[in-house]
């Protein structure tokens, strides 16, 4: 699923149906069977070969993309145990972790295998994860998932309360991620689990800043420096192509009326200068008139011309625009923010 990528769709394999961005759902490809939705019935025979990323379209006027899936595309269809963190949290955590293909990490709790899958990848193939859940339910789906997206000898599944028992592993991790709900009970195995003569770090995520402050108090006791909390949400826009036109051209409306206060100044100074300003007024004015009544006769040729051109080309503006427009990419921000709102805990540790 992460590692093992193939360029065409296979019997067996796990694959995502696209229809929109919230709108996916996970399938496994299987001979006979069919995958039936909204716009159709859609043969798994017929994806069987074809390229991944291929569309397929049903004589309703609608069409799917099967999509290989990527930890990405797994934290949007994966059957939610528990909550989930999402590509924003995913992202800031294995940057700031420093994590890296051959890193050894420590995770818990495992929860729905969201984080799981993106550090897996990250530090494949040569990495390992080792991850931890108390429920025995969940980590027992999620070894099963771990097995059955081929992650198996990158991922060790364990089923513990780290709380209570701690991680049981000494001098082996680069990094540390804890999701849990009292994460100082985990800090003293996470640092006997951390490796020596190097720096290493860790991640506590929390939903409640009370839980921050008494983690941090915790890692300052325990010799942990450089600590960082972040809050991170995620703001996604849509984006689309559009016909750029020009900005219509039009005189300026205060050449006029500068002119008359001109005007009306030279009048007040006296007699003598009075009336070659109230001459030079009226030829300003009539020369102003004259520039905008021949710009309006030119827009409403322009408009004329437009409208004959959308009566009788509609279907090709959007192809080829008209001289002197052009095409812009341009985007606008979604109502909706998704993501849980939570607090990132960053520290260092460096153990001789």
């Amino acid at each position: 699923m992460l590692h093992n990528v193939t360029k065409t769709i296979n019997e067996g394999d796990l694959a995502v149906a696209y229809l929109g961005p919230s709108n996916m759902k996970l399938f496994k490809v299987q001979r006979g069977q069919m995958y039936n939705n909204k716009y159709g019935a859609f043969s798994h025979d017929s994806m069987i070969g074809k390229p991944w990323g291929v569309r397929l379209d049903t004589p309703k006027r609608g069409y799917i993309h099967i999509l290989q899936p990527t930890p990405e595309l797994w934290t949007e269809v994966l059957p939610h145990r528990t909550q989930i963190l999402y590509l924003a949290d995913i992202a800031m955590v294995t940057a700031m972790l420093d994590v890296f293909p051959g890193s050894v990490v420590i995770e818990s709790g495992t929860g729905s295998g969201s984080m799981s899958h993106s550090l897996a990848r990250t530090i494949a193939p040569t990495g390992h994860l080792h991850t931890f859940e108390f429920h025995q339910e969940r980590a027992e789906k999620a070894k099963a998932e771990f097995h059955e997206h081929g992650l198996s000898s990158i991922v060790t599944s364990y089923h513990r309360d780290v709380c209570k028992e701690g991680f049981q592993l000494v001098d082996v991790a680069d990094a540390v991620f804890l999701d849990l709900p009292s994460p100082w009970d985990a800090l003293d195995s996470s640092k006997a689990a951390m490796k020596r003569g190097q720096v290493t770090r860790l991640c506590s995520f929390s939903p409640c800043v009370e839980q921050v402050q008494k983690t941090c108090q915790k890692l300052q006791a325990l010799g942990f420096f450089d600590l960082r909390v972040f809050e991170t949400l995620q703001r996604n826009h849509d984006v689309k192509t559009m016909v750029e036109k020009p900005l219509p051209q039009r005189p300026s409306r205060d050449a006029p009326r500068q002119t008359k206060r001109k005007a009306e100044d030279d009048e007040d100074q006296g007699d003598q200068n009075g009336d070659a300003g109230d001459e030079a007024s009226a030829d300003n004015e009539n020369e102003n008139e004259n520039e905008i009544e021949n710009e309006n006769e030119k827009e409403n040729d322009e408009n004329k011309s437009k409208n004959k051109n959308e009566n009788g080309g509609a279907a090709n503006r959007s192809e080829a625009p008209r001289q002197g427009e052009t095409k812009v990419v341009v985007s606008r921000p979604m109502r909706e923010v998704r993501g849980h709102t939570s607090y990132l805990l960053f520290a260092s540790l460096f153990k001789e």
